[in-house]
Order: C-alpha cells, then structure tokens, then sequence
C-alpha cells in the first residue's frame, strides 16, 4: 500500500557469480596449462643443454671467483672460438677433474706475451678487459707459440697464479690442450648472480666469436610460465572475494506508491 517502506536488494550489474564467468574459468585453466608447459619445458631444456659446475680455484678471477657456479653449455670441441671460457679434461694437467680456462688461440695462431704489456696473438695486440685491473698479460712472459691444427692454447683470467698453458709449455703439447678436450662452453655464473659473461671483443678482430647460448630464452619461458600459473590459479579466488564483495552491496527502493 502507499505507506508502506521496504527495502530489497538488487543485483549490481557486474556481479558475475561466485567463481567467475565460464570464460573466465576457462581462460585461466588455458593459462595455467600453458604455463606448465613453458615452466617444465624451460627447466628441460636447460637441463639437456647446460651443466652446472662450481670452480674450485681462484685462476678465472675476477671473471669467476673461487667457489663460484657456473652453468655451462654442452658444446663439441669443434665449436669453440677465440675468447671462450671452457671446461676441458686433461690428464697432462689435473688427474679426474675438470679445468676452467679461457681460449686465447686456437689451432694455426702464433700467440706471445708480451707486447706493451698485452697478449699478442697473430701480431695483434688483444684489448683483455677481463683482466683484474691494472694487471699485465703475463707476468714473466712466454715464447712465442704456434697452435697445432685441433688444439688450444688457454690462459686463465687471473695470470699471476694460473696453472696454464704458460705453465705446461715443457709438456709434449707446448701447453696446448686438445679441442676434443672441451665439454662445455660457460656462459654465466648463476651463484652469486652475476649473470651472462661478457663478449669478449678484443678477439674479434682474429674472427667469429662465438654466439651466447639459449640460457635468456630458457629463463624468460620459465619466468613467463611461472606468472602464467600464479596468474591463472589465482583467478578462481580473485573472483569469489570480488564477487563477495558485489552481492554484500545493496540499494534501497520504496516499495510504496505502486
């Protein structure tokens, strides 16, 4: 009648239910499905391409210090450029373990120390920013050294106290390691996170240096897949409190005049 003066609630247009729509629900299984995959692919992959090492030396500082990990691409020996930091086996230097060191040349170059303080390979000075500051090429120097075809002559980053190929220059080799030798490339330190090493440009003038692995590409689709799980697991109770939220507000209409 006139004079009466209820209230009742009326739905808010937005309000879409308790869960979510069907779309809704169907888009977020669709995401967390595609982010399981892009996730677990991305740790296979990384885990069929790369290997993990610790070094155990202080010989690649500051490039990699004593007790640093490292992840290391598996590459053939026949892939390896000037410049490259590898791990290699050999028994002529350490018995049963690997070895961690960078290729400063490669079968066919002449490599001497020093020239004006700097490594000399095929009479081109190399610019070694790697180097610790202030430090020289080589502290005492070596003879000049031709490579053999299919081997490698290799230097530690740190060479006041690396045991090299300046080292082993009396060895049947000249010091020289062989490339079949060689079982991965590295390309970061991962422990602590410094991240992908640097180019090694001071060797591009002798040729092409080798191009960095996949680890980028593996470590976007792990964090895309990642968000895409967290994201589409979320929706239902991102939803079911919104949704909460819509039905707990009500507007208030006369019921009277009729």
């Amino acid at each position: 009648m006139g004079g009466e003066s209820t209230t009742r609630t009326a739905p808010r247009s937005g309000d879409t239910g308790p869960v979510g729509s069907r779309t809704g629900q169907r888009l977020s299984g669709l995401a967390v499905a595609l982010g399981l995959v892009l996730f677990l692919g991305g740790f296979a992959w990384g885990a069929v391409v790369y290997r993990p090492y610790t070094v155990p030396t202080g010989s690649m500082t500051p490039t990699i210090d004593a007790g640093d990990r490292v992840l290391a691409q598996r590459v053939d020996g026949g892939e390896i450029r000037r410049g490259d930091v590898v791990v290699f086996s050999d028994k002529t230097w350490v018995t049963n373990a690997p070895v961690v060191k960078r290729v400063v040349a490669i079968g066919g170059d002449t490599v001497a120390c020093c020239s004006k303080g700097k490594l000399t390979v095929n009479g081109k000075q190399i610019d070694e920013p790697y180097l610790p500051e202030g430090s020289a090429a080589e502290i005492t120097g070596f003879p000049t050294v031709t490579v053999p075809e299919g081997r490698l002559f290799l230097l530690g980053d740190e060479r006041a106290g690396s045991l090299d190929s300046s080292t082993h220059l009396t060895d049947a080799a000249n010091g020289t390691v062989a490339r079949s030798a060689v079982t991965a490339r590295v390309d970061a330190v991962v422990w602590p996170m410094n991240g992908m090493l640097g180019r090694p440009t001071g060797f591009e003038a002798l040729g092409t240096l080798s191009s960095p692995g996949p680890l980028r590409t593996i470590v976007a689709l792990i964090v895309v897949g990642a968000v895409l799980v967290l994201g589409g697991g979320a929706y239902g109770p991102v939803a079911k409190l919104l949704g909460g939220r819509s039905r707990s507000r009500t507007r208030t209409e006369p019921a009277g005049a009729r």
